[in-house]
C-alpha cells in the first residue's frame, strides 16, 4: 500500500486487514497499524527503495498486489506520474497487479461522452483543473507502461469519509450519477471496491465506483 496515511490508503489498509490480508504500509511516515500490517518507510519517488520494499524481506515475502493512493497538497504533476511509474515498474518486475486510485479528472462526462470530467466546466471549476488533469496524465502513464498488470480506479466526483455499507455501483470510464443527480462515494466504500477489484478482477483496465442504495457491488 503506497500513500498508508492518506485518507484512502488508510481506509484500505482496514478493509483488507479486516478480510485477512497482510499489509506492507510505504509511506515517508508509516503508520503502527497493529497485527497484520509490517509498515515500511519509504518515499514513493525513489525507485529503489519502492522497489526494495516491494520485493520484501520479512516472513511474508514480496508483494503480490500494490495499491497506489498518493496525493500531494498543492498538487505535484510530475511527482503524482513519476510515483505511478515508480509502482508500476516495481510490480510488474514481482509480477504483481497494481490497482491505482486516481482521479474522477479522467472519467467521461455522462452528457458528452467525447468530454473528459477534466474539461467540463460543470463537475471540476477553474480553480481544480490542475488537480483533474494531474488524475489525467496519471491514467496516461499508466496507458504507455507495457508489460504490467494494472486497473485505474477512478472515484466518483466527491469522495468524502462516512459509512462502510458495504454497497456500490461499478462502472467503467464514465462518471456515475446517482438517481438524486450526485455523484459520490465515501472512503470506505471506495477501501471495499478497491479489495474486491483486487479479490476479484473484472478485467477492465479503468473502472469507476459510486454510492449505491441497491446491492452490493451492482454493476452499471
Amino acid at each position: 500500500m503506497l500513500g498508508a496515511t492518506g485518507t484512502v490508503g488508510s481506509r484500505v489498509i482496514a478493509e483488507a486487514r479486516a478480510r485477512g490480508h497482510h499489509v506492507l504500509a510505504l509511506s515517508r511516515k508509516p503508520p503502527n497499524a497493529g497485527p497484520g500490517v509490517t509498515p515500511v518507510a519509504v518515499d514513493a519517488s525513489d525507485p529503489d527503495a519502492v522497489r526494495e520494499a516491494l520485493a520484501g524481506s520479512g516472513p511474508h515475502g514480496a508483494a503480490d498486489a500494490v495499491v497506489l493512493a498518493v496525493r500531494t497538497v498543492p498538487v505535484d504533476r510530475e511527482f503524482l506520474v513519476g510515483a505511478t511509474r515508480t509502482a508500476l515498474d516495481g510490480a510488474a518486475r514481482l509480477g504483481a497487479r497494481v490497482l491505482v486510485v486516481g482521479g474522477a479528472g479522467a472519467l467521461r462526462s455522462p452528457d458528452n461522452r467525447d468530454l473528459l470530467v477534466a474539461d467540463n466546466p460543470g463537475y471540476v471549476p477553474a480553480e481544480l483543473r490542475p488537480v483533474a488533469a494531474a488524475g489525467v496524465a496519471q491514467l496516461r502513464a499508466c496507458r504507455a507502461h507495457t508489460g504490467g498488470d494494472w486497473v485505474y480506479l477512478s472515484p466518483p466526483a466527491v469522495l468524502e469519509p462516512g459509512e462502510r455499507t458495504g454497497r456500490y455501483r461499478r462502472g467503467t470510464d464514465t462518471l456515475l450519477i446517482g438517481v438524486d443527480g450526485r455523484s459520490w462515494i465515501s472512503t470506505e466504500d471506495l477501501a471495499v471496491a478497491v479489495l474486491d477489484e483486487l479479490e476479484a478482477p473484472c478485467g477492465e483496465r479503468h473502472i469507476t465506483v459510486a454510492h449505491s442504495e441497491g446491492p452490493a457491488a451492482a454493476r452499471t
